[in-house]
């Protein structure tokens, strides 16, 4: 079993960190072709049920755990320290790679991605949906934004890749402001706004 493991609101509606639709995570990983894990919980909650998430891959004889992990040690170490308990080895394929390369690998690879949520001590909420590009990543840089947006600038929704099958088909929702940041509801398309 291949799978990815995600972390979601009690409502088992969106991903706990940045808020995308659970219907959209799904569509990422048929396309891909893997299983899903997926496990409910609050912050308070969020480390144990990593943990428990992480112990569920492991009774499916999964051995080994990719995080995506750039810059941050503090994080690179949490990853690496559950990882462990639950009898995994953890693999940081990108760490310490400048973030400037990974995106511009990405990028040549013919993957797409859409901002869906960005820091307003950064980026004005304008940079919603737009799609990463080399002219995108010129503008950011020049905005003293770090081209993956490691900082918490902007996060993303990707909707192609070398190993997607298909695109994941999405159409924009509302935008609003939380705890300063402006978010984009992506939706499946074809869906009514809510």
């Amino acid at each position: 079993m291949v799978a990815a493991l995600t972390m979601i609101d009690e409502d088992q509606r969106r991903s706990r960190s940045h808020g995308i639709r659970v219907e959209l995570l799904r569509q990422q990983t048929e396309a891909i072709g893997i299983e899903h894990v997926m496990r409910p919980c609050d912050w308070p909650s969020y480390e144990e049920e990593f943990a428990h998430g992480l112990r569920e891959l492991k009774a499916h004889d999964i051995s080994h755990v990719i995080f995506g992990d750039l810059v941050y040690p503090e994080h690179r170490e949490w990853a690496e320290r559950l990882a462990t308990r639950a009898g995994l080895t953890a693999v940081e394929p990108l760490w310490g790679q400048p973030t400037l390369d990974v995106v511009e690998a990405f990028l040549g690879l013919g993957g797409r991605a859409l901002m869906v949520t960005v820091n307003a001590k950064w980026l004005d909420a304008s940079w919603l949906g737009s799609e990463i590009s080399p002219e995108a990543v010129r503008r950011l840089i020049e905005l003293g934004v770090d081209p993956c947006g490691e900082n918490g600038e902007y996060h993303t929704f990707v909707i192609d890749s070398p190993s997607f099958a298909h695109v994941i088909p999405v159409t924009p929702g509302e935008v609003v402001n939380v705890r300063g940041c402006w978010a984009l509801d992506l939706l499946p398309a074809g869906s009514p706004h809510p």
